[in-house]
């Protein structure tokens, strides 16, 4: 069941790197036009912004391998409870304010990755 669980963790941190990347460094492509659903002249005026969002799933992504790389097992459950759960509200808040779609992408797996470090 552990390694389920650190397989979840990291899916949901490679997830967050690809949502990074999206945001950082594709916004302004066809790859994020088609991702995000955006315009082209929408995603020039708002690129800045997804810089910003960008930065901070990559935190997310971040904390999530800092939890995996850990070496205190109490602690690294401890973090990536922590982060799992970041996620999963980022995703609720973005389901919320922004796609509905969001919930299934981020926090959905989000969850899924939380009750299996829980039962670890």
């Amino acid at each position: 069941m552990a390694l389920i669980a650190m397989v979840l963790v990291g899916l949901v941190a490679l997830l967050h790197i690809y949502i990074m990347l999206l945001e950082v460094l594709w916004w302004d492509t066809p790859r994020g036009h088609k991702a995000f659903g955006l315009t082209p002249d929408f995603a020039r005026q708002t690129k800045v912004l997804a810089i910003n969002q960008g930065v901070y799933n990559g935190f997310l992504a971040a904390g999530l391998i800092w939890g995996l790389l850990q070496p205190d097992p109490a602690f690294a459950w401890q973090i990536q409870l922590f982060f799992l759960a970041c996620v999963a509200v980022a995703g609720i808040v973005g389901a919320v304010t922004s796609s509905r779609k969001i919930l299934f992408i981020q926090t959905v797996p989000a969850v899924i990755a939380i009750i299996a470090v829980w039962l670890v």
